[in-house]
């Protein structure tokens, strides 16, 4: 009996230990991935670059001038980067709960999510641990000044993912919905979802179905992309309050790469789009995009392997990346088990297309040597005998070049005709 267990439990750990197959694709644009900020200690030190210390930073965003905000976990500080790379205490290590800078205390609750609205205002998600359990939204102005905005929304919680549309109206996730807040009026909103957990696409409130909804993006055309963490799926919703799959398919044991409903996904941090349209995706051990055709490729890092190393997309090692922002054309990330601000470039070099995509043609041209203000009528003929009109010009300069936007086909003459 004893020799039949000890066998038994060989087997399982065996079958543990395989991983699933999966397609990781890395990018072709020569990514590099490198410590922007912090030397990995986790403490609390402001100064320059790599001479810092970060303890546990989870979210990060950018505003308009390139100036990064750092939701610095463990020191309960919102942290300010320069492009410069100086990091300095914005917000916090005080005793008010509102006020200015660091005569504020945010040491009050938990912060679940971070994001810059479009006039450059913070706005923090925080579940307070003393007053009723409630979950607050926060502000924070250019000046450094913390004020209190609302707080017990419906369903806002620390899971809650935050966003903004073009408008600035704020939506946030939570209670298996999408809501939409309008800070001028107060007024929250069912925007996508029932409410009951599951997964449905379709139109409206009541026809459509979320598990767990958490991290939001907006791209420029105000549709809403939603990491629906409970399906294994990204989700869109559009102003129409239509929701649509676009990628994913619920397979977590099986991470990948690829087109739409092709790509899998075992979780997602945060999620924030590029003026093209590309959806940035922070992953945790890797850093994903998806075009705006829905094909997901793998930027940098590994879909299960985790630690510290910098280089190459596909040499990099993240701990626990859970924030991600772009700024001054990188992407910025919050790498949390690591204590440090990483940064993946860009360095995309050019392709020869291969000869077979070649083709030449020549175009023909007619230069014009006349009256500058008068009109011409350029005419063609295969034959020198009949002829047609093809464009007509006014000469603002003598000589002008015409150039005919159609390739030769067999013979063709031109000529030029000054217009009354």
């Amino acid at each position: 009996m004893k020799t039949k267990t000890i066998a038994i439990s060989i087997a399982i750990a065996a079958m543990l230990l395989v991983w699933p197959a999966q397609a990781q694709n890395y990018d072709t644009n020569n990514v590099m991935v490198s410590t922007f900020a912090g030397y990995g200690i986790p403490a609390y030190v402001d100064g320059q670059g790599l001479l810092t210390a970060f303890n546990d930073p989870s979210q990060i965003v950018s505003d308009t001038a390139s100036n990064l905000y750092v939701w610095d976990n463990n020191n309960q500080r919102l942290r300010k980067i320069t492009p410069n790379r100086t990091v300095s205490t914005f917000v916090g290590g005080g005793n008010n709960v509102e006020g200015y800078g660091t005569n504020v205390s945010l040491s009050w609750g938990q912060v679940g999510a971070l994001a810059m609205d479009n006039s450059n205002r913070l706005w923090l998600v925080m579940a307070s641990s003393y007053w009723g359990g409630l979950t607050y939204l926060l502000t924070v102005g250019t000046n450094g000044y913390v004020s209190i905005v609302n707080g017990g929304l419906t369903d806002l919680g620390t899971g809650s993912g935050i966003c903004f549309d073009s408008a600035n109206n704020l939506y946030y996730s939570g209670g298996n919905r999408i809501y939409r807040y309008n800070s001028g009026s107060g007024i929250t909103q069912p925007f996508a979802g029932s409410g009951i957990s599951g997964y449905f696409d379709g139109q409206g409130i009541l026809l459509t179905a979320f598990s767990n909804p958490t991290a939001l993006a907006c791209d420029q055309a105000d549709n809403l992309y939603v990491w629906d963490s409970g399906n294994g799926r990204i989700r869109r919703v559009d102003q129409q309050q239509n929701v649509t799959t676009i990628a994913g398919n619920g397979n977590y044991w099986s991470t990948a790469d690829g087109a739409g409903t092709n790509a899998n996904f075992n979780g997602i941090n945060s999620m924030f789009f590029d003026h093209s349209g590309n959806l940035y995706l922070i992953c945790g051990s890797c850093v994903r995009k998806m075009d705006a055709q829905f094909n997901v490729t793998t930027l940098a890092g590994p879909f299960y392997q985790t630690g510290y190393a910098d280089g190459p997309g596909n040499a990099a090692l993240f701990n626990s990346a859970v924030g991600g922002c772009l700024s001054q054309g990188m992407i910025l990330i919050a790498d949390n088990g690591n204590n440090r601000i990483r940064n993946l470039t860009f360095n995309a070099q050019s392709q020869p297309v291969a000869p077979a995509n070649l083709q030449l043609k020549t175009y023909p041209g007619l230069q014009i040597t006349g009256s500058v203000g008068h009109t011409y009528q350029i005419q063609s003929s295969p034959d020198m005998n009949t002829w047609n009109p093809v464009a007509t010009v006014l000469l603002n300069s003598s000589p002008y070049l015409w150039i005919d936007q159609n390739p030769i086909a067999g013979n063709k003459f031109y000529r030029a005709v000054m217009l009354p």
